[in-house]
């Protein structure tokens, strides 16, 4: 019975985001129930890729991205895979409509990655952003929206500049493992040899403005979907103000973290705020 398969693949992908992400997993339980199977199945999918291309260092990663590409549009196609984080994303992009050029400019992202530049100029640093954060930040908008399109028109933008500023927090977060075991430095014009707080600071404030930006857009979506992405907004939030906190060469050195004790406070008190309407 295709039902019980289908069922199993959402459960599949759930699993992959509570193994992966803690913070995902709070933000996707303060949706409404009916939307958590689809966000799980954009998050797996999402994963599954950004996996192949960050730690399968011992396997044939471009040829596994291809495979992985292919199959996914092979997914689309019949409906169906024996993939079963693919059988559940491809059954989210149908009934949502999530356009095929989101999906293609994510793997194009991914695809970035494979390549061992050392330095990202402007204008590969915002085509990674789009593929990487902001297009992912849509297809769940897509979702959020139950594909209402006038309504997805009017909060794209927001929504973009939300996932901008999840992703460069991301850079920051990961600044280390990035340049040292990776050999990336996607920030443009900074010499991570030499990071300085001014380099620091000039971050912080791109990534403030697109904090801004989102926020908007967070206190205008549906009521099924505000709380949950707030969440997100306020884990996100509190990990740049520790990075903000913490000097330049610390942030260098360290992975900067939010300790899960913390992020189950932070649920609480976002719930608050929440329930009393003070976004």
């Amino acid at each position: 019975m295709k039902a019980l398969f289908d069922q199993l693949s959402f459960r599949t992908s759930r699993i992959v985001t509570q193994r992966y992400s803690t913070s995902f997993t709070l933000g996707i339980l303060g949706l409404k129930s009916e939307l958590h199977d689809p966000i799980y199945a954009i998050y797996g999918f999402v994963r599954f890729a950004d996996e192949i291309v960050d730690t399968f260092h011992e396997y044939p990663k471009e040829r596994l991205l291809q495979d992985f590409k292919r199959q996914t549009y092979q997914a689309i196609e019949d409906g169906i895979s024996l993939n079963p984080i693919l059988n559940s994303f491809q059954s989210v992009v149908r009934q949502y409509n999530i356009d095929h050029d989101l999906i293609e400019t994510f793997l194009r992202s991914m695809e970035m990655d494979l390549d061992p530049t050392r330095e990202y100029d402007k204008e590969m640093y915002d085509t990674y952003i789009l593929g990487s954060a902001e297009v992912v930040g849509l297809m769940c908008l897509k979702v959020f929206v139950d594909g209402n399109e006038e309504r997805y028109q009017h909060l794209k933008s927001s929504a973009m500049k939300l996932g901008s500023a999840f992703q460069k927090i991301n850079f920051l977060r990961d600044l280390s493992a990035d340049f040292h075991q990776l050999g990336r430095s996607y920030f443009p014009d900074v010499d991570l040899g030499n990071f300085d707080e001014e380099a620091k600071r000039r971050i912080e404030a791109d990534i403030e403005a697109d904090f801004a930006a989102g926020f908007e857009g967070i206190k205008q979506l549906p009521k099924g979907s505000r709380f949950g992405v707030y969440i997100a907004y306020v884990y996100y939030y509190a990990l740049f103000g520790k990075i903000k906190r913490t000097s330049a060469s610390v942030v260098f050195k360290e992975r900067i973290r939010i300790p899960n004790r913390r992020k189950y406070r932070l649920f609480v008190s976002s719930y608050l705020r929440h329930s009393f309407n003070l976004l």
